[in-house]
């Protein structure tokens, strides 16, 4: 029989939602469970929600733990670990919840990452502090690009100014 699990997405930008994140995660997925004779029997899409958000914050996540308790399937797939989490306090605990409850987390492109034993442990450490050192420079980047943005123009985020950009028509 073939085993059954959830495929867990998240993209953490509103603007992201429409974009390439949720195909190109899913495709990951289904290619792996399909190599490993897993059939997947929901996917949870956390849509605009930063991994560094804790359980409470993510409705979808909150979600799936709920369905795991209720329905049988123990096995999570999701495409790499800092699409679960970008803080490693916040990785680590929602990987230690799982596990204590029974549950299986498998991150495709790194797929022994959550084994326990110390050298998997450690560089699933390793690479969840890395995923929250690159959110913290993309933060801080952005950031920055506004405020020159801002500097520049005089404003930066919000609505667009209504404003007449028809040229003056010259009297003949």
């Amino acid at each position: 029989m073939r085993k059954a699990a959830f495929a867990y997405l998240r993209v953490s930008g509103k603007g992201q939602v429409k974009g390439d994140g949720f195909p190109r995660q899913l495709k990951s997925i289904r290619e792996y469970a399909k190599g490993q004779d897993i059939r997947i029997v929901k996917i949870y899409r956390e849509e605009g929600v930063s991994g560094s958000m804790d359980l409470e914050n993510r409705p979808a996540l909150l979600e799936m733990m709920h369905a795991l308790h209720a329905n049988g399937v123990k096995l999570i797939l999701n495409e790499k670990l800092d699409r679960l989490a970008r803080d490693l306090m916040i990785q680590e605990t929602i990987i230690g919840d799982l596990r204590k409850d029974g549950f299986e987390l498998v991150s495709v492109t790194e797929p022994d990452l959550c084994q326990d034993d110390p050298t998997r442990k450690l560089m699933r450490q390793i690479f969840g502090a890395i995923a929250e050192y690159e959110k913290t420079m993309i933060v801080i980047k952005l950031r920055g690009a506004r405020q020159r943005k801002k500097a520049r123009t005089g404003r930066c985020e919000g609505r667009k100014p209504y404003t007449d950009t028809t040229p003056a028509r010259s009297a003949s």
